[in-house]
């Protein structure tokens, strides 16, 4: 074990973890089950909601019917939620959504959580309001028994990068306090401004330090202020799963399976390609290479 992993295990060690329903002192807690061995053993394919999000908006079908959509129209094992696509997530719905996850076999992953705040926002109650809004979707991907949900970590545009490092180590640090005794994990997907930045995310990681804290590398398009490959690299030794995406060609969609084979990567590839042909292309892919 290096020595980064090992302090992230010893941060581990000093938290409060849940057990079931009951919070125990850390003295009688170990971390063998809280090292980033601790992803699957295995690869396997997930289905994005936002893929399909054109027909949840119009009503072609619900969020609770998402599990029946993943395992009879594209035999998929597991599904990642987008949280303003849930209808009104009281107990009898969420209840109903765990019936339908079991009788089609399919895994509730994770849940995307939008239009909740920012993971760097610029003053102290912005930064509190963040950790607010997020600890219910913390509960509820815990009820369902998702392992994780992920967030958005944009910054402000008028802050510079360090500022921005400081505002969401903050935020983080915070919301992992609750994350953790609920043994869910928190990601930051790279939807713009500094998430799109890999070696601030590196750097972030670094400065939060925590077993439930990770990177959710998008597989978006390369363009002229975007290196999706030199991402991919970078962030890879922190993510917990992986928004998948069909690549300009089959090769470069290859090249970064492979590497995140090679990097150790073993986890859900939640495909986020729209439309039902390019999620259809993406299982293709996936198989083929995985």
């Amino acid at each position: 074990m290096n020595r980064k992993e090992q302090s992230r295990r010893n941060f581990i060690e000093k938290g409060l973890l849940l057990s079931g329903s009951t919070f125990l002192p850390y003295q009688l807690l170990t971390a063998k089950n809280m090292t980033r061995s601790d992803r699957m053993v295995r690869d396997d394919i997930s289905l994005a909601q936002w893929a399909l999000v054109d027909e949840v908006r119009s009503g072609k079908w619900k969020t609770v019917d998402f599990p029946k959509i993943a395992r009879e129209d594209f035999d998929l094992n597991g599904i990642e939620f987008v949280n303003t696509l849930f209808e009104v997530p009281t107990i009898n719905y969420l209840n109903q959504l765990k019936k339908n996850a079991d009788d089609h076999g399919v895994k509730m992953v994770l849940i995307m959580v939008d239009a909740e705040g920012d993971g760097a926002e610029p003053t102290p109650q912005l930064r509190k309001q963040f950790v607010t809004n997020h600890k219910k979707w913390i509960d509820i991907a815990q009820y369902l028994g998702c392992h994780a949900i992920r967030t958005n970590c944009r910054g402000n545009e008028s802050s510079n990068k360090g500022e921005a490092l400081k505002w969401a180590a903050e935020s983080y640090n915070m919301l992992l306090e609750y994350a953790q005794q609920a043994r869910i994990k928190v990601v930051i997907e790279n939807h713009g401004g500094v998430s799109n930045d890999p070696d601030w995310m590196v750097q972030l990681m670094k400065e939060v330090d925590n077993l439930y804290f990770g990177t959710y590398p998008d597989w978006r398009s390369p363009g002229p202020d975007f290196d999706n490959v030199d991402y991919l690299a970078k962030t890879l030794p922190y993510a917990y799963g992986q928004s998948y995406r069909n690549q300009p060609t089959e090769e470069l969609s290859a090249k970064m399976i492979r590497m995140s084979k090679d990097a150790g990567y073993r986890g859900w590839y939640g495909i986020e390609s729209s439309g039902r042909e390019e999620i259809k292309k993406g299982i293709r892919i996936l198989k083929k290479y995985l």
